[in-house]
């Protein structure tokens, strides 16, 4: 059972106590940062989900979008703000970025909101490396690093679908 109180992981090990996880600064300044990329995350996959017409792509980017937001309550319990939400997550269709230039067929806005995608999950994956190996904590490595391992599924799983649909062919 994991409980968040002050900024203070508890990991309770038994009934009757646990032990108390002080984050460092440096800490909690990189959780800070995956946490806003997160938001990003979030924020792009439910914007990308409503603007492409391919429905596998679509449920692709709506689960995705809903693993981000696990990363986020994790996070939130890391750093101690269990109920803490992303901010602006839930703007309105007319609110969010369209990435369609005029006149853009179907397939290459795929291509690009895929494209996107991959990229930002490179750089998120990237940015848990380090706070990785920043971590002090092994009970906090440990999350962040499942965490990592789902970011690099997504990517993964974003390259499958370029290269399934001829979007993407590495030489």
């Amino acid at each position: 059972m994991v409980r968040a109180k002050h900024n203070c992981l508890h990991i309770w090990h038994t009934r009757d106590g646990g032990d108390c996880l002080q984050l460092t600064q440096k800490e909690k300044s990189l959780l800070q940062d995956q946490l806003h990329h997160e938001e990003v995350c979030i924020q792009k996959y439910q914007s990308y989900a409503q603007q492409t017409q391919d429905p596998k792509l679509q449920q692709l980017f709506n689960d995705y979008a809903s693993q981000e937001q696990q990363h986020h309550n994790t996070i939130n319990q890391l750093l101690g703000n269990p109920n803490q939400q992303p901010s602006g997550q839930q703007a309105s269709p007319k609110q969010q970025n369209k990435l369609q230039p005029q006149g853009m067929q179907n397939q290459q806005l795929d291509a690009l909101l895929c494209n996107d995608m991959l990229m930002t999950e490179k750089y998120v994956s990237n940015a848990y490396d380090t706070t990785i190996f920043e971590a002090a904590s092994p009970q906090v490595r440990q999350q962040l690093q499942h965490i990592q391992q789902e970011e690099q599924q997504h990517g993964e799983g974003i390259f499958n679908y370029m290269q399934d649909n001829g979007m993407y062919q590495p030489q």
